[in-house]
């Protein structure tokens, strides 16, 4: 890898890069940071040359191999990607936050600390995941009412995870829905309207099926968000 696209705080916070990835100009590596196989990171988007904006990652980052992050992005502490990450540009990610393999996360996201994207999940441009949010191995997240719409970037929206939302595998939400704080979306649901906090909903079009202080743990035979509710042992 020519030394030329490194920056000199890349080569302060990393003490080894692979000779296998590329590392572009203007790209800032917190103390710690792990780089694996055939990474690529500060890759510019269309119409930006290399170093134009700059690209931090902070420290204790794990980059998995053949992670791609375009230039832009300004991540958090402990940040973490399976294989095969692919993040677009201009996003703000918030500390220890992870994204799983072969995930996908497009330009001008919002993800606040300890957000868990799993596997193969799809977030697209002007979603905002809020604290502590999770979402599940392939869910689907959209943003366009009216795709090749000639008026679709002036309509975009993503959906709007509040706090502690959970996403099923393999769910769709559609364009602009919120889900609201601590709500429980189950696993194939296609979520077509807001979902209010605390809610569980299923189906498609998905409706509210219970709330999460009816929930019981199949383990502890306890409510798995008792914690949350402010329930003790003998009332959950």
């Amino acid at each position: 890898m020519s030394s030329s696209r490194v920056t000199p705080m890349v080569a302060q916070g990393e003490g080894a890069i692979p000779s296998t990835s590329r590392v572009y100009r203007n790209v800032q590596l917190g103390a710690g940071c792990v780089i694996g196989d055939f990474v690529i990171l500060g890759e510019p988007s269309r119409g930006r040359a290399s170093g134009d904006v700059p690209t931090v990652i902070g420290s204790g980052a794990v980059i998995r191999s053949h992670t791609v992050i375009y230039a832009g992005n300004i991540i958090g502490a402990n940040f973490q990607t399976g294989h095969g990450a692919l993040l677009r540009e201009d996003n703000i990610i918030g500390n220890n936050v992870s994204v799983g393999s072969h995930s996908i996360i497009e330009h001008h996201v919002q993800i606040e600390d300890k957000v868990r994207i799993h596997s193969q999940a799809f977030v697209p441009e002007y979603s905002t995941l809020k604290l502590g949010s999770w979402i599940g191995p392939g869910v689907r997240l959209t943003n366009a009412p009216h795709p090749l719409c000639p008026d679709v970037p002036k309509c975009l929206a993503g959906p709007l995870l509040e706090p502690g939302a959970k996403i099923g595998a393999n769910a769709t939400l559609l364009p602009g829905v919120t889900i609201g704080e601590n709500a429980l979306v189950g696993a194939g649901a296609v979520v077509t309207k807001d979902v209010p906090p605390g809610a569980v909903v299923a189906g498609n079009p998905a409706r509210q099926v219970k709330h999460i202080r009816d929930l019981v743990c199949s383990a502890s035979g306890e409510n798995p968000y008792r914690d949350i509710l402010g329930m003790d042992a003998e009332t959950s």
